[in-house]
């Protein structure tokens, strides 16, 4: 822990939130978790978490598109990690608007609070999808940005906002840039626990979307000490910096890479609603990961076929509790 007494995470009733929620308590730290307000008084993934940590952690539960709200929730903390978004591609296609609201807005939102009250470290999260298509690969920082989805072009609305603090106001603002982030409580709008929790739910025609297209996964845990290794470096303020794997893998390779784990015979059944428009659809993606090894001393740990494949039966065994399963809807499609 080097120098910040407390920190906020917004999203942290999320997938990637939650677990870098916790490990921040895990190492130490004073952690305010920011929560989307609603009235059964859920705290999403948090409501899952070990009652030893979730006492140590202070829970705010409120809206990132109402500024007085943040701001509230930033007072008295150093630094924050802004993960709250609308992430799903999709639902971006059918609900533009509440992109721009959550994503851009609440980007703005947040800087703005953070710039008035001083804090020390912004650490924003951006997406590989702002970079759409890869026009060279590996996909380096300079690759230029495309907006091939309403999601992804929001979230290129709110990287630059984010940066825009720091070069206006000196605001110190970092951007980690994650690649395709899988395991353990990841919705299942994702292809991965789209397949693991189908076939775990005993269907052996399993409906997805196109199978060509690459991606650079990146296990939970190396994403989570991306973020970690960025609040802790100084290096990193001012600069946007890619957290990948450095390995591409098609998502026909990814689900037979599963049905093998799971020793499963199973069927791929094209389904209509799964495929993106064809302009929309990012064909290939591939992270060049050496500027978070050279300015944060970041390296993946589940990197390479050796480390995908580690990462894919840690996150199987999870879906496959039973537990863990019953949280998902396997016989829907969800947005």
């Amino acid at each position: 822990m080097k120098g910040y007494k407390k920190v906020l995470v917004t999203g942290a009733d999320g997938f990637i939130g939650s677990h870098l929620t916790e490990e921040l308590v895990r190492r130490g730290y004073d952690v305010r978790a920011f929560v989307l307000y609603n009235s059964f008084n859920s705290w999403g993934w948090l409501d899952t978490a070990d009652k030893e940590i979730l006492k140590s952690i202070d829970v705010f539960a409120g809206d990132i598109r109402d500024p007085h709200g943040v701001k509230e929730a930033l007072k008295g903390c150093e630094a924050v990690f802004h993960l709250a978004a609308l992430i799903a591609i999709p639902y971006s296609y059918h609900s533009p608007d509440t992109y721009v609201d959550t994503n851009v807005k609440g980007t703005l939102n947040v800087v703005q609070a953070a710039r008035e009250l001083g804090l020390k470290k912004i650490i924003h999260t951006s997406t590989s999808e702002v970079y759409g298509t890869a026009r060279f690969v590996p996909i380096t920082e300079e690759h230029p940005l495309q907006g091939q989805s309403p999601y992804s072009a929001s979230k290129i609305g709110a990287d630059h906002i984010a940066m825009s603090f720091y070069s206006s106001f000196d605001t110190p603002v970092s951007i980690i840039r994650p690649f395709n982030t899988y395991g353990p409580r990841q919705s299942a709008r994702a292809v991965i626990p789209a397949v693991i929790t189908q076939i775990a739910s005993g269907k052996e025609k399993i409906k997805l979307g196109a199978l060509h297209p690459t991606r650079d996964f990146n296990f939970i845990r190396d994403t989570v000490s991306g973020f970690i290794a960025a609040l802790e470096s100084g290096a990193s303020i001012g600069e946007i910096i890619n957290i990948g794997s450095n390995y591409e893998v098609s998502i026909g390779d990814t689900v037979r890479f599963i049905s093998e784990i799971m020793g499963a015979n199973i069927e791929i059944e094209t389904e209509q609603a799964r495929l993106r428009p064809d302009k929309s659809e990012v064909e290939r993606l591939w992270a060049d990961n050496s500027k978070a090894k050279r300015l944060l001393g970041w390296e993946p740990e589940y990197g390479g076929l050796e480390g995908f494949s580690k990462g894919l039966e840690e996150t199987v065994n999870w879906f496959k509790n039973p537990d863990n399963l019953k949280a998902y809807k396997t016989g829907i499609y969800n947005i």
